[in-house]
């Protein structure tokens, strides 16, 4: 799901739409500009013609179709501030809506910035949050229910009372399947028809889940909490049965701006629809093909029937490509042009306004750990060619493909953080920094720690040197690396801030600080981000590798169906369209050193990579060897029942999981017995020798000669030599000796 939204208390002097929280900006630039200028049309400087088309249509409804890197939100605001400046719109009328609260921050900073502070940008979430705090007492009375934050422990304590044990994988699939029946508006008596019906790939058995989802309700009610999903189906319930409190909010809010418009959920759209009303004073603002976020009830649906649902709507195209260089472009309309499905019938080309860069460059390894180690040996050379580390990014399909990346950069000095780790603001060290810049700026010119120190910047660098903080960064990696990264982008924040604030003192530094807390709008580290492609979304940097295309992982091995391999397909755009110039692409045939190079790469790279043949050539052609000269397979089938294979585990035994097994299960026993000797006399992992798959493999087959052997997937040219005499004495039957195999 989204970042979710902090909890706001209720406002005691302000009146409900506006709260008391002033916006953050962003953390690398405090925007300035067309805000001194006196005329609205001051704010149009700088606008391409599509963009300024969206600043000035500010009537009926818009939609605005925008590619990545085209200035989306710069057109939005420019809107927003030229319809504040000219007198058409006023500020507190307009509402802005986006998903996150880092994307709510960066547009209230440049609406402040633009002149038009006065407008409420915020996300569905706490937008929602501070309408229901406010007329929870008129329209049901007494408290408003305490929100619960942290969800998954009611779902573990939900399963425990369903007599249901979940491990921790299982705990946060069942948390996401809860979340989603909540943002369906699918309550829990009828997950399973809805879950089957949307091709749903459940984590446990659709009824536990059911069973599941119904008692953490239940625990909420008896606790009197309620989560976030509440939040909006709350909200809704109360504009649908009040019309008095429907009408308030429409008599406030009477023009709409709504980001990442693909993104909307069913209940999302229904919330929208209630603060509409009658009217269509509405301006969306989407890209179907960065929806990537079905799995949570986002749907492009709602953006691309827009015209349909308005027909008399103006619609903007915006497709100038402000981020990207010609050759980053290129791959990625590459990309789009093989996507199939109704998303890809609204595609945009690109069209990049940068000057010429590198061509994307693709990398093929042995394994895992040499792809990392070699991701880190062009990351350590991009720095040393003078590429900041905060400006370049590993991104990949999941978190547990991050683990290899934080050993290669660590082994080669480069300082990385974790996007999606701990929040900023929460960390001790964070707020120890900001506890001590607070009590310096209450004792201004009385503390000896500031004495001849006048910037800003040297004042903070001053303050943070009385925690223990140094200007020189610590040896090596870990959590002492990580703390002082943390202060050093405290002092970064601060220089930032006094650039754009000639004569802010370090109170008004802290007072900036407490604002972004409250909207969780944290400052950049400088090191290497490390990412899934998913919360990657809506960042870019200089410089980008996308590790791990091999298929199997991209489209991941559970996208069985063709609307998740497109939803794949637009994943893997979103992570090229995040680069600037650089662009690497790379994959590892095997997963571990010494295994069989099986794997192939990304099919969505077939025809875009040198020497790939495009989808549907010929298999025998030239043009269909991969890069390194390999005639490419095609399907491998079940050998039982025919089936087309995809799963990892299916290709080593070459038949579907389901179907029966003509194992040996004397031979396999005693293959692993083999297997345990080997390993202690090796002092490997026993699935260095051979997996489970690999061994049931070779006691299904029970090979008599090599080249029966060499067949089975799992079973290398090396392991051939090093294994291949004892295997095929076991598999005849005869005893085999102790040792070494090397030792023979």
């Amino acid at each position: 799901m989204r970042a979710a939204c902090g909890q706001f208390s209720r406002p005691a002097h302000e009146t409900w739409q506006h709260g008391g929280v002033t916006a953050a900006t962003h953390s690398s630039s405090f925007p300035g500009g067309p805000a001194s200028a006196d005329s609205a049309d001051a704010v149009l400087l700088g606008l391409d013609p599509e963009q300024r088309e969206v600043a000035t249509t500010l009537r009926g409804p818009v939609c605005v179709l925008a590619g990545a890197g085209t200035g989306k939100t710069r057109a939005i605001t420019h809107r927003i501030a030229y319809g504040v400046r000219s007198g058409q719109l006023m500020p507190a009328s307009v509402l802005a809506v986006t998903f996150t609260n880092r994307a709510a921050g960066e547009m209230r900073g440049r609406l402040r910035a633009l002149g038009a502070g006065g407008v409420q940008a915020r996300t569905f979430h706490s937008a929602a949050l501070r309408q229901l705090q406010y007329f929870w007492p008129k329209a049901v009375g007494g408290e408003v229910p305490r929100l619960l934050e942290r969800k998954i422990q009611f779902v573990a304590e939900a399963g425990a009372r369903c007599r249901i044990r979940l491990d921790r994988n299982e705990l946060r699939d069942v948390t996401g399947e809860i979340e989603w029946a909540k943002v369906t508006q699918t309550v829990p008596a009828d997950y399973p028809v809805a879950a089957l019906k949307s091709g749903r790939e459940a984590p446990r058995d659709l009824a536990e889940i059911a069973q599941i989802y119904g008692t953490y309700e239940q625990l909420k009610r008896d606790r009197g909490m309620i989560d976030f999903e509440d939040v909006l189906l709350l909200t809704v319930g109360i504009l649908q049965d009040r019309h008095d409190i429907a009408e308030q909010i429409r008599t406030q809010y009477q023009h709409f701006v709504v980001d990442e418009y693909q993104d909307v959920s069913p209940l999302q759209q229904r919330l929208l629809d209630l603060w509409l009303g009658e009217r269509d004073s509405l301006c969306v603002v989407g890209d179907a093909s960065q929806t990537i976020y079905s799995f949570t009830g986002a749907t492009p649906d709602h953006l691309l029937n827009f015209r349909t649902r308005y027909p008399q709507a103006t619609v903007v195209k915006l497709v100038r490509d402000y981020r990207s260089t010609p050759q980053v472009v290129h791959l990625a309309n590459g990309l789009l042009n093989q996507a199939k499905g109704r998303a890809a019938e609204h595609r945009l080309e690109l069209v990049s306004q940068r000057e010429t860069g590198p061509d994307p460059a693709y990398a093929e390894y042995a394994d895992e750990p040499a792809e990392a180690e070699g991701v880190a040996r062009r990351i350590r050379d991009l720095i040393a060619a003078g590429v900041p580390a905060g400006e370049i990014a590993v991104l990949y399909r999941i978190n547990a493909q991050s683990e290899v990346y934080e050993q290669a950069l660590a082994d080669a000095g480069v300082p990385y953080q974790l996007r999606g780790a701990e929040r900023f603001f929460e960390r001790q060290e964070v707020q120890k920094a900001i506890l001590a810049l607070r009590g310096a700026a209450r004792s201004g010119g009385n503390d000896p720690l500031l004495d001849d120190v006048v910037e800003l910047g040297s004042q903070v660098r001053a303050v943070l040197s009385s925690t223990g903080w140094s200007t020189e960064p610590p040896a090596g990696s870990g959590a002492v690396r990580d703390q002082w990264e943390s202060l050093a982008a405290l002092v970064r924040l601060a220089e930032d801030f006094a650039r754009t604030r000639p004569g802010a003192t370090l109170a008004d530094l802290t007072i900036e600080l407490e604002e972004r807390k409250a909207a969780q709008h944290a400052p950049t580290v400088q090191g290497v981000t490390l990412a899934s492609l998913h919360a990657a979304k809506g960042l870019e940097w200089d410089a980008v590798f996308l590790v791990g295309l091999t298929d199997g992982m991209m489209p991941i091995t559970y996208a069985k169906t063709d609307e998740q391999v497109e939803e794949e397909r637009r994943l893997l755009y979103v992570g090229v369209t995040r680069a600037r110039i650089h662009l690497s692409l790379s994959w590892a045939v095997s997963r571990a050193p010494g295994g069989r190079a099986s794997r192939r790469p990304s099919r969505f790279l077939n025809g875009l990579r040198p020497g790939s043949a495009a989808p549907g050539a010929a298999a025998g052609s030239t043009a269909g060897r991969g890069a390194r000269g390999r005639v490419r397979r095609g399907p491998v089938l079940c050998r039982v029942c025919g089936k087309t294979l995809t799963e990892a585990g299916e290709l080593k035994l070459m038949r579907c999981e389901d179907c029966p097994s003509d194992m040996d299960e004397g031979l396999y026993e005693r293959l692993r017995d083999w297997r345990a000797a080997q390993s202690k006399e090796q002092g490997l992992p026993a699935y260095c020798v051979f997996t489970d798959k690999t061994l049931m493999a070779i006691a299904e087959a029970a090979p008599s000669e090599e080249g029966e052997l060499s067949m089975i997937s799992g079973v290398g040219g090396r392991k051939l030599d090093r294994y291949g005499a004892d295997v095929l004495a076991i598999c005849a039957g005869q005893e085999v000796a102790a040792g070494h195999p090397d030792d023979a």
